[in-house]
């Protein structure tokens, strides 16, 4: 039998909060059931209280010394060691390899700073300052076999920001949906290779980075998965964005050439470059043709005979170690298993003998089909490559970022990283949001989190590898969903997201790692902290130097008026829209309200109209603000009713954006395209072809329209004046 009272203190001492504030202010209590299935899902047994109490005494130890710990550049270098009264100081000694190799030891006796204990209580001792790093303590005790062992991570105090944003420089750039753009060239998707060409132009224009959504690996074999936010993995990139027509190997394949020049393929090529959609199914079908023939060239010419490539491609693969293999073995797998069942979608439908990496039948697959395994291998060296040339191209180009990438919250669970999983995830949870003002039932988004006390346990080394990951190849990162280093909304497998709780995470350790990762990628950081921002979190954000993301259309007071840019706080990235909102023409149109009700999405009528009268209230609104600091154009009226979102007020509404203190400016292509369909509808899956729409122009186009090239000059201008106010 199960007490209430237990429950709710095991579940305090895991960080699992039993109540929160909920978005009308009032506090809300979390079953029992909730917290009791959640403590199931991280392997407490909770069949009973004296069960569930001694799960906690094995899953929550007394530890003599902590995995890991994690200290800011200036703090002191203490460390707890927990022992009972009899033991003895002298008993112990200490050994600390650092990071670059230098060895410290020592007896404890020496470095004590207190052993103040009760039966069971803290020895405190210090330490040399450290350098930053990841560092190995040992602590020996006299007649014990093994030491203890403790990973002390040293990290600066704040994110890194480039020399260009220390001084108070602003920044421009667009955001973009990288298989949304268009050239005269791709393959029915934007690419690498557009990515490129887009960084030229933009870096031409006066931009300093192009913000991408997450590139994070898919599913090739289910091209259809097509949401960025759902990855396979978010470790490796997705292979659909390989520039195939620019890899080496394509010119010396004579059957790719010949394949890709017959009239047929050509036919099938304008047919997906000329879709407004992205046809998913067949852009992987044409890419797949042509890039195993591109493997077998690269095979013989580089790889049987050791050239430098060859040798820069094994290079890459043994860095890529272990996880690569995982990538790269679910891949193959998978599109094994698909081409006999086209219904195998992902992990949880394979054959039971296939659904986990370590089971002896995949090692038996890998050894038994090692090219079809080398060949996803080669891909994602493909895709990094390319990626990496587009950020160096950046640089050349003078950019202060280059690119900024995007990292998802979570990951699918269906793809390569669950079915890996050593247990850093919590794979019967799934993370999403309660229940608030727009969505009464709350958010599931199927993706299970990181287990905090696993990353403890392992000092917090997916987390580290996740970071570096999606630092490399670009200038700044954006962290979706940054309040989840805080706190996550917990849901069990199978539940609505209204039956979830708050899961706390050491969003101290947290930071400090982004922190130190940052400065060794040079990568700025921003978080998503939209929605409901406990106040715990919005001094930590600021203090480790995360810049905050401010969305005009949200950024209002309490009365309904709109706060100036130019109050926006300077460690920030201010927008318009984002892609999960509608464009600015649709917003200005009530296009998404109107899209909605014809999709179902708002039975309720008295609720629309409640909606659409709320909207003409902050147009009216937003033409007041605009007009009252000076960037409303003449030819604009003044009454939201009469006034269309035309050129002009678009331009208006840009460069109001543009002269505020944020230290980063993001705009989207649409709004320069002057397009209404949104790329996602938030809570549709089938409704709405979600993650396809294109760019209504190609990059060629767009940048040969003289009011693009007038506004990207004014946006400079504008944001150059900024620079100068903020001095």
């Amino acid at each position: 039998m199960r007490t209430e009272k237990v429950v709710k203190d095991i579940a305090r001492q895991a960080g699992l909060a039993a109540s929160y504030i909920s978005a009308w202010g009032e506090e809300t209590a979390v079953s029992t059931d909730t917290l009791t299935r959640l403590l199931a899902a991280l392997g407490y047994d909770v069949s009973s209280d004296e069960s569930l109490e001694a799960s906690a005494a094995r899953l929550q130890p007394r530890e003599v010394l902590a995995p890991v710990k994690v200290i800011r550049r200036g703090e002191p270098v203490r460390v707890e060691l927990t022992l009972g009264r009899s033991a003895r100081v002298s008993d112990f000694s200490w050994k600390l390899e650092t990071e670059q190799g230098e060895v410290m030891e020592g007896w404890l006796q020496s470095q004590l700073v207190s052993d103040e204990r009760e039966e069971g209580g803290d020895m405190l001792f210090a330490l040399p300052d450290l350098p930053l790093g990841y560092h190995k303590l040992e602590i020996f005790r006299k007649r014990r076999q093994s030491p203890y062992e403790m990973t002390l991570i040293v990290t600066p105090v704040a994110c890194y920001k480039q020399p260009a944003l220390e001084k108070g420089t602003k920044l421009w750039g667009p955001s973009v949906q990288l298989y949304s753009v268009r050239t005269g060239h791709n393959w029915g998707i934007g690419d690498f290779g557009d990515l490129k060409q887009l960084v030229s132009d933009i870096a031409a224009q006066g931009g300093d980075f192009v913000g991408l959504n997450p590139i994070h690996s898919l599913f090739p074999a289910n091209p259809e998965g097509a949401s960025p936010y759902s990855p396979s993995s978010r470790r490796w990139l997705n292979i659909i964005y390989i520039d195939v027509c620019s890899v080496p190997e394509f010119a010396q394949c004579d059957d790719a050439l010949q394949l890709v020049g017959s009239e047929t393929f050509q036919q099938r090529l304008v047919a997906a470059r000329d879709s407004n959609w992205v046809n998913y199914s067949e852009v992987a079908c044409l890419k797949m043709a042509v890039l195993p023939m591109l493997f077998a060239t690269f095979k013989q010419r580089h790889l049987k005979a050791e050239t430098a490539r060859g040798r820069a491609f094994l290079d890459f693969v043994e860095t890529g170690g272990e996880s690569l293999m995982h990538q790269a073995a679910f891949d193959a797998l998978h599109a094994e298993l698909k081409q006999k069942d086209d219904q195998i979608w992902g992990w949880p439908v394979f054959p039971e003998q296939y659904r986990h990496f370590e089971n002896a039948a995949v090692k038996q697959f890998i050894s038994q089909h090692p090219e079809q395994v080398q060949l996803y291998m080669y891909l994602q060296w493909l895709a990094d490559t390319q990626l990496a040339e587009a950020q160096q191209l950046a640089e050349e180009k003078g950019m202060v970022m280059g690119l900024y990438r995007d990292l998802a919250v979570g990951v699918c669970d269906s793809g390569a990283e669950t079915w890996a999983d050593q247990g850093a995830l919590c794979q019967d949870v799934s993370v999403g949001a309660p229940p608030d003002i727009l969505g009464p039932l709350g958010q599931n988004w199927g993706l299970p989190p990181f287990n905090p006390q696993q990353l403890r346990h392992t000092a917090y080394q997916p987390y580290i590898d996740l970071l570096r990951a999606n630092m490399r190849h670009c200038g700044a990162l954006r962290i979706d969903h940054v309040l989840g280093l805080l706190r996550l909304w917990w849901i069990p497998k199978g539940e609505s997201a209204k039956q979830g709780a708050y899961m706390y995470y050491p969003v101290d350790d947290l930071m400090a790692i982004l922190a130190l990762e940052s400065h060794r990628h040079q990568c700025t950081v921003i978080g998503e902290d939209l929605g409901t921002v406990p106040d715990e979190i919005v001094e930590k954000l600021a203090t480790a130097g995360i810049h905050s993301y401010k969305v005009f259309f949200f950024e209002t007071a309490e009365d309904g008026g709109y706060y100036s840019p130019a109050h926006y706080t300077e460690q920030s990235m201010s927008a318009l829209c984002t892609h999960d909102m509608p464009t600015l023409r649709g917003f200005w149109h009530c296009d998404d309200l109107k899209l909605g009700r014809e999709l179902g999405l708002y039975p309720d009528e008295a609720q629309l109209k409640t909606l659409f009268d709320g909207r003409a209230e902050s147009k009216q609104r937003i033409l007041d603000s605009v007009n009252w600091h000076g960037f409303l154009p003449e030819n604009v009226g003044r009454d939201a009713l009469y006034v269309p979102m035309d050129r002009a007020l678009s331009e208006g509404l840009q460069l109001h954006l543009a002269a505020g203190a944020s230290a980063l400016l993001s705009l989207q292509l649409e709004d320069w395209l002057e397009m209404d369909k949104p790329v996602n509808i938030p809570g549709t899956v089938d409704e709405y072809p979600n993650w396809r729409r294109k760019l209504s122009a190609n990059l060629e186009d767009l940048f040969n329209r003289q009011y693009i090239v007038d506004l990207t000059k004014r946006l400079t201008e504008v944001r150059a004046r900024a620079s100068q106010k903020a001095e």
